[in-house]
């Protein structure tokens, strides 16, 4: 009986102490409670942090702008804390609450270490609320309480985002919704995946007409344009800007290799690298090694393992194609510190935050400023700290990229990135989204829609055209029932039929690519998704490296394949689609800027100096590319007779651009030329002499008849039907296949392949042909700069000069069009005798 009383005694004291604290907290204003928590964790809240609570708290929306690691997040989190605060009492408790807040991050790598950033001042300051992720990667039982209940604050994806738009409840999930959160809106500016958000923000607007809209961004070149993507064509204010604490520093170092040819070729300097790599890897606590490519990271995962075996269990490799649980192990073992070492790509880009990274390494060109300044961020991942990173240069013309890459952060010259403007196959699937989760009414959907930034333009008929699209597959497709996905039911646009409901729903998203097939083990897990075009080359007992493991091909069934692990090493790494990037405007301007520099007799950085013998090389046989001077080349050789142009206009240009001047040359007198690009010029070679016009300003970099000369010169049809299969998978032509009976690459060639020929032949103005076109020309050849590039040849002094030989620029030009025809081996022995033989007369 008496420890039944000391027992009640005790329940009480426990009551009352918990009233007392209750009541110090009440007596804290929200705004204070948060700052004593910033206090406890050793911090002290930016003024800029201060200043985005103020405005969340006055119902603004806006767009924070400050470089990784300066306290974006708790800057955008605070206000909905703060609220949260406010409405913190026994009756509040008492509710069931609703999804306050959604933040949308473009990467599943970020949820997780959202989550636990997220997590940590609700649980210290004692708030009923659950984080939860919901991407790709969560489970089904997650996903399916979720489609009952949403927790407080959800971090999704676009993709998964459009998936709760598409559920007939979905209005009552986030009825409550308050705030949303967008990630590295920068990363998704520019891309279908940031139009499919701008569509998912209108329609929760709709919903929430109140509802606050804030954007993460790091540094970008048209930051007022991202805010007014951001909020929208018709926002109810202007949207606020809040710029970070301070300027991020950045210490941007380079790898200089003890000799330098004088005859760089892509690939020639980079593992010659790895000592050097692996003493400064010794060096630091926690490195990053990012690579450009899939495969590139393979590659030095194998390299440095074979390097330093007694790294094995502490080195790590990180890409998207590496299955969903080695990903979170490698992303645990960066929080902890526990991995010295992870190889990694642009899958580890964006704001996760590993603080115990000590040092970053930057494998190849970055080929533009902010991815520099991005990964670099990887490292001094906290306010007030320096983010260094460690350039390692794959050919010798690459240290004068670094170089200009650091003069062009030290100016502030960051990259745009342009908005997307009307994409039709966007629209259509959001419009079938729509459809399914309750249904529309085509004039209200359509003001809803015109209130997104790139859908504010888009004419009643364009509008018109989609709705028709839908409901009866378009002009060309009415007398196939498979294309008339959604019904008009009672002056509603409705999906109901449960086939192409569920079709659609796995349909959802923008991101294509090639044909990927799952890789598991005969006996074992699932080790990640390779794609089809380099599996199909395999036969059964071939090795190749993937995910770090040595493996070998034992067969393909059901979309999978199927391996074991291999008892000799491997040498062939998988190949991934779009491998190569462009060189950024911004940089390549800063590349001529530092040629011009030294060509001027100015002091110049130690990577300058490095590349001396090759400048002065290329000087004396022929010239160097200035921003005012245009550089072509033209050499006789065994071959046949070689022209290179130097714009350097990023190889994106070249690609249009070479094609360009080869059939306007070819309009003059007949001809046929062998094309080479690079991101610093074109190589056009031809068997028979080539005659340059007197004029080459008027007769081959004119802007007349420029889009239907390039429509003329380049295997247009070809490049667009290609475009033309991602618009036919997002608008959803064609069905990629259920889980586990996904079709092939072949047999979605052969079907987008049809369509297109249907659409350009019985229905030539059918607006998704049209864009696939569109997109040709402006996304895939970089129309408008294209159009920039041929201003500024046109305006620039023209040197043609004759060297006896091939120059120390022309010479990479000429080893990539070999790569494309000889093996390895045999390229190899090929320059190693081209270089002696240019060594040679280069001493004469």
């Amino acid at each position: 009986m008496s420890g039944k009383v000391q027992g009640k005694q005790g329940k009480q004291m426990g009551i009352a102490e918990a009233d007392q604290q209750q009541t110090s907290q009440t007596r804290r204003t929200p705004r204070q409670q948060l700052l004593d928590w910033f206090a406890d964790q050793n911090w002290k809240a930016f003024p800029f942090q201060k200043q985005v609570w103020r405005d969340y708290l006055a119902g603004k929306s806006g767009l924070i702008h400050a470089a990784t690691g300066t306290g974006k997040t708790y800057a955008a989190f605070g206000g909905p804390l703060i609220n949260a605060l406010k409405r913190r009492s026994k009756a509040a408790k008492r509710k069931a609450s609703r999804c306050r807040v959604i933040w949308i991050t473009p990467l599943r790598a970020l949820a997780t270490d959202l989550a636990h950033a997220l997590s940590r001042p609700l649980q210290d300051l004692e708030l009923e609320w659950t984080v939860e992720t919901r991407t790709g990667d969560t489970p089904a039982t997650v996903r399916n309480r979720q489609a009952r209940r949403l927790p407080e604050v959800l971090i999704t994806t676009p993709e998964s985002l459009t998936l709760l738009l598409s559920r007939k409840n979905g209005k009552e999930l986030l009825n409550d919704l308050e705030c949303v959160i967008v990630d590295e809106w920068h990363e998704l500016l520019a891309t279908k995946r940031g139009v499919q958000t701008e569509l998912a923000l209108s329609r929760l607007r709709i919903w929430n007409p109140q509802l606050r809209v804030w954007g993460l961004s790091a540094t970008i070149g048209n930051l007022g344009e991202a805010a007014d993507v951001l909020m929208g064509a018709s926002p109810l204010e202007p949207p606020v800007f809040v710029a970070g604490a301070k300027r991020k520093k950045y210490r941007i170092s380079t790898l200089i290799p003890d000799s330098i040819e004088r005859f760089p070729w892509a690939g020639h300097l980079g593992l010659k690298q790895l000592p050097g790599i692996v003493e400064r890897i010794d060096e630091a606590g926690t490195s990053l090694v990012f690579t450009n490519t899939r495969s590139q990271a393979e590659i030095w995962y194998q390299s440095l393992l074979k390097q330093r075996p007694d790294w094995a269990g502490q080195m790590a490799l990180h890409h998207g194609s590496i299955g969903r649980e080695t990903r979170s192990w490698v992303e645990k073992g960066l929080r902890t510190g526990d991995l010295r070492c992870v190889v990694c790509t642009s899958s580890l880009d964006l704001g996760v935050d590993f603080s115990p990274v000590e040092r970053v390494f930057q494998i190849g060109s970055p080929k533009g400023i902010a991815r520099l300044m991005q990964r670099a961020g990887r490292s001094g991942h906290s306010p007030g700290e320096t983010s260094e990173v460690i350039c390692v240069p794959t050919n010798a013309l690459e240290l004068i990229e670094f170089a200009a890459a650091r003069k062009a952060l030290e100016q502030a010259q960051v990259e745009s990135r342009p908005p997307l403007n009307k994409p039709l196959d966007v629209l259509i699937q959001h419009l079938c989204t729509i459809a399914l989760g309750g249904g529309f009414s085509a004039d209200e959907l359509y003001e809803e829609i015109s209130t997104s930034w790139a859908y504010r333009e888009l004419t009643k008929e364009e509008w018109d055209w989609c709705l028709d699209f839908i409901t009866t597959g378009g002009a060309a497709l009415k007398a196939y029932p498979d294309y008339q996905r959604v019904e008009l039911v009672e002056g509603a646009y409705r999906l109901e039929n449960k086939k192409r409901a569920r079709q659609h729903r796995l349909s959802i998203g923008t991101i294509c690519g090639d044909g990927t097939l799952t890789v598991k083990y005969l006996k074992g897990g699932r080790i990640g998704t390779i794609e089809e075009s380099f599996i199909s080359k395999l036969n059964r007992g071939d090795l190749f490296n993937f995910s770090g493991k040595a493996l070998e091909f034992v067969t393909i069934n059901n979309m999978t394949v199927w391996v074991r692990k291999a008892k000799k090493q491997a040498t062939v790494v998988p190949r991934w689609m779009g491998g190569r990037m462009p060189l950024s405007t911004e940089l390549a301007d800063s590349f001529l800027d530092t040629l011009q520099s030294y060509s001027a007799g100015h002091q110049v950085p130690p990577e300058v100096t490095a590349v001396k013998d090759i400048l002065e090389l290329q000087q004396d046989w022929s010239r160097l590319p200035s921003d005012e001077e245009l550089l072509i080349e033209q050499i006789k050789s065994r071959e046949g007779y070689h022209l290179f142009f130097f714009p350097l206009a990023g190889r994106l240009v070249h690609e249009g651009l070479s094609g360009l001047i080869a059939y306007r040359l070819s309009q003059r007198q007949p001809v046929s030329f062998t094309i080479s690009i690079n991101d610093y010029g074109f190589e056009l070679l031809s068997p028979t002499p080539v005659e340059l016009p007197a004029d080459l300003r008027t007769d081959l970099f004119s802007e007349d008849n420029l889009t239907e000369d390039m429509q003329s010169c380049l295997n247009a049809a070809e490049m667009a039907k290609r475009r033309f299969r991602e618009i036919a998978q997002i608008s959803g032509l064609v069905f990629n296949g259920y889980p586990g009976q996904q079709r092939t690459t072949r047999q979605l060639q052969a079907s987008t392949g049809l369509l297109y020929d249907v659409f350009d032949n019985y229905d030539q103005q059918n607006l998704l042909l049209l864009q696939a076109k569109r997109e040709v020309l402006e996304q895939q050849l970089e129309l408008t700069r294209l159009r920039k590039t041929l201003q500024r040849m046109q305006a620039s002094q023209l040197h043609v000069t004759h060297p006896p030989r091939l120059t120390p620029f022309a010479f990479p030009l000429f080893v990539d069009r070999l790569r494309q025809r000889l093996s390895s081996e045999q390229l190899q022995d090929r320059i190693a005798r081209m270089t002696v033989q240019l060594e040679k007369a280069s001493r004469r």
